[in-house]
């Protein structure tokens, strides 16, 4: 049963659950909780019970009794992410929009702190920043977060590039839901459905706008999470980026945009591929040899900025389709990378993952902090093949 509004809030919080019994509350009561007093009319919290098979229909159902604002969706089959969040966008009313997932949670403050920016600035996109939350409380800045620094007002992505190089999720993005209707976004089936949803986003925004304080909490390393999963699902992500890539190719054919989405599939595809938690090591040589064929059929033309050091090798490595010699690389390069991978300082690392385990880290590697290119990247550049 859903509960209508009285009226259309400001900003309507999607929570897809599926199987996070032992987090749910937590993440409820960080929205609910947080809605500032004389603010309740300006939020509605929508939690879509994707047929979760242990008790979350049973404890959303709890929840929403005696709690104005809340409303709850229940699906009578598994859909998966993508199509549960599209199950909550039916029926949210918010003028905003925001993905929040059920295993993750807010820190204090975070409400008040967007509604004042929606009022403020009315982007058609809203980026925030998160820390990464370890099961042994391990906090971890993303390798992406110094991207969002220093971007007063509005702007848009010509002007702010670097901003397609933060993480490609949903939850780190509140968007006026006028303007993705406008530009016809709605998630995908399948695994990483963020892909073809978070950087059309950015790509049709005329205004975004940047709020550089800490918004989300992510958790790391949950059982059951696609990041911690091995899965031949993995395979999903090829779709998703074709997805992207027609997207891009029908409504914003443009030859840098298109050499930055392709060294940011193929850094995405090399995350995967040398994960450990995310393939099976019979399923890894296929993996590579899907990533090769998506090499050689989206090169742009004039070529595209090869990442510097052993990620730009691992880059020459799939255009030629050379698995042995990316499988003895990656050995290697991940023996090194356990002899010097530091610790956490004051219990918060600062991005201590190796790059085949972060993906912003490899896409990031040569982005100087004004989001221009580093020179060895721009030397890179090569008419179409590889250096």
């Amino acid at each position: 049963m859903v509960n209508e509004p009285t009226h259309a809030p400001l900003l309507s919080i999607v929570v897809p659950v599926y199987g996070v019994e032992a987090y749910l509350y937590q993440c409820l009561e960080s929205i609910r909780a947080d809605i500032p007093a004389g603010e309740s009319a300006a939020v509605e919290l929508i939690a879509v019970d994707d047929a979760s098979p242990d008790g979350c229909g049973d404890m959303l159902r709890s929840y929403a009794v005696g709690r104005s604002g809340v409303r709850v969706v229940h699906l009578s089959s598994n859909v998966g992410l993508g199509l549960a969040r599209n199950a909550g966008l039916d029926v949210a009313s918010g003028r905003y929009v925001w993905f929040v997932d059920s295993d993750d949670w807010l820190p204090t403050g975070t409400i008040a702190a967007v509604l004042d920016r929606l009022r403020q600035h009315e982007p058609d996109v809203l980026m925030l920043d998160h820390l990464r939350v370890h099961e042994d409380g391990r906090r971890e800045v993303d390798a992406s977060s110094h991207l969002l620094r220093g971007i007063p007002g509005v702007t848009r992505l010509a002007d702010q590039p670097q901003l397609l190089r933060v993480q490609h999720t949903a939850w780190n993005k509140v968007v006026r839901r006028d303007f993705m209707d406008e530009l016809g976004l709605r998630f995908f089936p399948g695994w990483y459905e963020d892909i073809p949803f978070s950087h059309p986003l950015l790509i049709g925004a005329e205004k975004i706008s940047v709020l550089d304080r800490l918004c989300y909490l992510y958790r790391q390393g949950r059982q059951g999470a696609i990041t911690s999963t091995r899965s031949g699902r993995h395979f999903d992500a090829f779709a998703q980026y074709e997805r992207l890539m027609d997207w891009v190719a029908r409504k914003h054919p443009d030859e840098r945009l298109q050499a930055e989405l392709f060294e940011l599939m193929i850094s995405h595809y090399l995350v995967v591929v040398g994960n450990d938690g995310r393939l099976h090591p019979h399923l890894r040589r296929d993996f590579f040899h899907r990533a090769a064929a998506h090499y050689r059929r989206y090169l742009p033309a004039a070529g595209y900025p090869l990442p510097p050091g052993v990620a730009g090798l691992k880059h020459r490595l799939v255009g030629r389709d050379d698995w042995l010699a990316y499988s003895a690389l990656r050995q290697a390069h991940r023996v090194a990378g356990r002899l010097r991978r530091p610790g956490p300082v004051g219990g918060v690392e600062t991005g201590s993952l190796a790059a085949d385990e972060d993906p912003n880290r490899a896409a990031d590697a040569a982005t100087m902090p004004d989001g221009g290119l580093l020179p060895k990247r721009r030397d890179a550049l090569a008419g179409g093949r590889l250096p």
